[in-house]
């Protein structure tokens, strides 16, 4: 399955902050980093300017990700009522858990609505939506 989009209307994009610049222009680039404390190794998701562990403002690092993880919750969106009006329906939302233990929220793009389950192994794929937009998504993780 493949995310379609309605013609004529806005995907929305990320607000860029000094805190988050760094994860997006990672992922356009095709790259999925984390934020991450140098002093406890602590991962963070959202980044951040200090960490909440350790309270270090002066260690926090980006470091790549594999991108590895498995479903820890989903939604599955099969009526336009409730849906994201950019989106065409079904289309699935999942919270991932990555290997890092961190949760990031995207959509599925290879698995039907009624495929989806918690605990499928998934990892993360790159969806260059436009010149000027690139998402991060999930897919059934190959063995």
């Amino acid at each position: 399955m493949t995310i379609e989009y309605v013609p004529g209307i806005p995907i929305l994009k990320a607000s860029l902050d000094d805190d988050n610049r760094p994860f997006w222009e990672a992922v356009n680039r095709h790259e999925l980093v984390l934020q991450r404390c140098g002093a406890c190794k602590l991962y963070l998701q959202p980044p951040r300017p200090m960490c909440p562990e350790c309270h270090s403002m002066d260690t926090l690092e980006w470091v790549e990700s594999p991108g590895r993880g498995e479903i820890y919750s989903y939604v599955n969106f099969t009526t336009d009522r409730m849906a994201y009006p950019a989106m065409k329906v079904p289309y699935s939302v999942v919270l991932v858990e990555l290997e890092e233990g961190v949760r990031l929220v995207s959509n599925m793009i290879d698995l039907e609505p009624d495929e989806v389950k918690i605990g499928i192994p998934v990892e993360v794929v790159f969806d260059d939506i436009s010149d000027d937009l690139t998402l991060f998504k999930f897919k059934v993780r190959e063995s």
